[in-house]
């Protein structure tokens, strides 16, 4: 029997995650079926589930990879890019990374197994954030009036916040000004 190479399996796995993002984006958890699964990733379920041990281990994987995917973000340019690319849809899959990031909070509310599970995982946006802020304020780009932890705090507070505007579906055409003062706030003012 042949050995399927490292890449046809992350490749395989890549196919999985972008089809479950879809599907969960669109269905929710409980409406992401099996069969819908099969559907959005155009595997089978024994395909899906040789790389997953259960649904909630493709979902849990899949909000990591979100997650780790914002971290990148984050890293390299703030997590108000990380809003604004939500706005501009930018993103590689905006309206889907939407649909988890909505779903994720959903479950924090009301899984409490799924919220110990996913508490080992949901440090790294933070720990992203904290580490910019830090840099920009050694940096002599971030007001030095108020703790890094609470401007964190804060914005992971507004980016919330836009996520449910998003989700309402209210219109976000003029929020690009309100990032612009967002982003104003946390920024170290020379003439301070």
């Amino acid at each position: 029997m042949p050995r399927v190479s490292q890449d046809h399996l992350e490749a395989r796995r890549r196919q999985i995650l972008d089809g479950a993002r879809l599907c969960f984006g669109r269905f929710g958890y409980e409406g992401a079926t099996v069969r819908r699964l099969e559907e959005a990733t155009g595997l089978s379920r024994g395909a899906i589930f040789h790389h997953f041990r259960d649904k909630e281990s493709l979902f849990l994987a899949l909000a990591e990879d979100d997650a780790a995917r914002m971290a990148d973000v984050v890293a390299q340019q703030g997590l108000v890019q990380v809003m604004r690319d939500l706005l501009a849809g930018d993103s590689e899959h905006p309206a889907d990374w939407l649909g988890t990031r909505l779903e994720v909070s959903r479950r924090l509310r009301t899984d409490p197994e799924f919220r110990s599970r996913w508490a080992e995982h949901s440090q790294q946006l933070t720990t992203a954030t904290r580490k910019r802020l830090e840099w920009q304020r050694r940096s002599g780009n971030l007001r030095d009036d108020i703790e890094v932890n609470v401007l964190a705090d804060y914005l992971q507070l507004v980016l919330e916040g836009l996520v449910s505007h998003l989700a309402m579906g209210l219109p976000a055409d003029d929020l690009e000004p309100v990032l612009d003062v967002v982003e104003d706030s946390v920024r170290r003012h020379r003439g301070d």
